[in-house]
């Protein structure tokens, strides 16, 4: 158990960092928090979603905290109702990989069960590494519960996921295989003492100080990348409705980055200046009816079953005097918009189960995938509430529109996720996805740029468990089939981590002679690659080979 820090680690200065978990990952931060002590105070907090939510918020108001690190579901819950940043540790390619061989030495039929999205190159995996995988997603713990049973009655023996998973898949009778690795978490913590370093850059002070429960913007205009004229036409359409207060009305196609830009018109605007007001987000087509008011409006205690003590404010309240993003707001029940426009005329909001109106003080974001003019003549959207909406158009373009930015945007989005998994993008990289432009090219991109990302994503698991493979077009199509391609065969990655590497001197070339970087990919640490150097006779600039 960490100790709890005093008044003598505030004079030192130290970073304040809390980590959130339950189950195995709080015996891993716990392992893991003394390397970090002389870097920073890391308390733990063995709780999870609304009871880590109530706590975090209570100790805020006297105690200082720079990041919370936390990870999986009850990441993305604390995520979207914290102001301090929380830091989300993520399992790596290498970790998924070994989870799923040790799964594999238990059980040939293996599942792996991830939170809200599934891992779309394991498609891929399965035939490449004669494996069978059954993919399935959570949302909430008898949803995940649920998902176990079905996986068992189809004889699947072993599941991997995360602490939660393998808990409830060993409750029943299953061997549970736990995702993340300690170099994972290790890397949480690295991230976590770069945002506080950050934070205090910008703010130009030593200790932020807590804050409300607002969210903030994290993208800006750069983030809507791409060259093209659509691009740099969405770009000053930014700039320039970040100058009025009305309502901007946000249409494109899944992918296209619509949060992106509402985070961008927010951003550039004076609410969202150094020290502004908050940006905070909702998706109404992926919330319940029920709870979508209670959501949006808040509630007073009592107001239905289970509601909690003392009631609960809503995002209205969230966003005051700030920005309120309403994604998918085409997907709003009837009943729900009529208490929207509503607010939005007489700018003040009332709790489910209260008589009393709050003022709020709110610009409103809105965006949509589908056609709301059609929906409106065919009476499924009020057209009050539309033109309401509406005062601001801005249409994001498909990928398809705009194929000047494809080969770019791969390229950025590719060393992205290589550097997710630790590796350092090979020297002709930009090369090689020139080369593969045509390929590219020649999809419709149905999914946009998040299904570009998505691609990026699955081509770097597979660089990474092969250093020496160069981007071919062949290469892309053997990963790819939804490219419509003939993929050409490829040579067989071993799932597990790989025992022995051909050439040393190939690797550490590919990575510019950082023997870190190698012994991640070979899975191996520094020591062993150093050790294996030496037992082979080879040189201290890294030339040898593994025996």
């Amino acid at each position: 158990m960490s100790r709890p820090y005093s008044e003598t680690d505030y004079q030192a200065d130290k970073p304040v960092f809390w980590t959130v978990s339950i189950s195995r990952l709080f015996k891993m931060f716990r392992d893991i928090t003394p390397e970090f002590d002389d870097r920073a105070v890391i308390v733990p907090i063995n709780l999870g979603f609304e009871e880590a939510v109530d706590h975090i918020r209570s100790r805020l108001e006297t105690e200082r905290c720079d990041a919370v690190i936390a990870a999986g579901s009850n990441a993305a819950y604390l995520k979207s109702r914290l102001s301090v940043p929380v830091v989300v540790a993520r399992a790596s390619g290498f970790d998924v990989m070994q989870a799923l061989a040790k799964a594999r030495r238990i059980s040939p039929q293996l599942g792996i069960i991830t939170y809200q999205e599934t891992l779309p190159q394991l498609v891929d995996f399965q035939s490449t590494f004669g494996l069978r995988i059954a993919q399935r997603t959570y949302a909430t713990a008898e949803d995940a519960r649920a998902q176990i049973g079905e996986l068992k009655a189809a004889g699947v023996r072993a599941i991997v996921g995360a602490g939660l998973i393998t808990d409830l898949a060993e409750e029943a009778g299953l061997d549970g295989v736990f995702l993340y690795s300690a170099a994972s978490i290790r890397q949480a913590f690295e991230d976590a003492l770069e945002i506080a370093r950050f934070t205090r850059l910008e703010n130009g002070r030593s200790r932020p100080s807590p804050s409300g429960d607002a969210t903030r913007a994290r993208h800006g205009l750069k983030d809507l990348r791409g060259d093209s004229p659509a691009m740099q036409a969405v770009r000053e359409t930014v700039m320039l409705y970040a100058r009025s207060p009305a309502t901007v009305l946000i249409e494109g196609e899944t992918g296209t980055g619509k949060e992106l830009a509402a985070q961008a018109i927010h951003r550039e605007s004076m609410l969202g200046q150094p020290g502004g007001k908050p940006f905070v987000a909702v998706n109404c087509g992926a919330i319940a009816e029920s709870l979508l008011e209670s959501e949006l409006f808040g509630y007073e205690e009592g107001a239905f079953t289970g509601s909690r003590r003392g009631g609960r404010p809503g995002l209205f309240e969230a966003a005051h005097r700030g920005t309120l993003f309403l994604d998918e707001i085409g997907e709003m029940p009837l009943a729900l918009q009529t208490r929207l426009l509503r607010v939005l005329e007489e700018r003040e909001v009332m709790r489910v189960g209260s008589t009393r109106p709050i003022p709020v003080d709110v610009r409103i974001v809105s965006a949509t995938h589908c056609d709301l003019d059609a929906r409106v003549r065919e009476g499924r959207f009020r057209a009050d509430l539309f033109y309401r909406l509406s005062v601001l158009r801005l249409r994001l373009p498909p990928l398809r529109e705009r194929p000047e930015d494809l080969a770019p945007l791969a390229e950025w989005l590719l060393k992205n996720a290589l550097a997710a998994l630790g590796v350092r993008p090979h020297a002709n990289l930009h090369a090689e996805v020139e080369r593969c432009a045509g390929l590219l090219a020649a999809h419709t991109w149905p999914g946009n740029v998040r299904e570009l990302r998505n691609l990026m994503q699955r081509l770097a698991l597979f660089l990474s468990a092969a250093p020496l493979q160069a981007l071919t077009p062949g290469f892309v199509a053997s990963v790819a089939p939804e490219l419509g391609v003939a993929a050409v065969p490829q040579a067989h990655i071993d799932l597990a981590p790989p025992a022995r590497e051909d050439d040393i001197t190939a690797v550490l070339s590919r990575f510019g002679g950082d023997r870190a970087a190698a012994a991640r990919h070979l899975g191996i640490s520094r020591t062993t690659l150093w050790r294996r150097l030496r037992s082979e006779g080879g040189s201290g600039s890294g030339s040898g080979r593994l025996g």
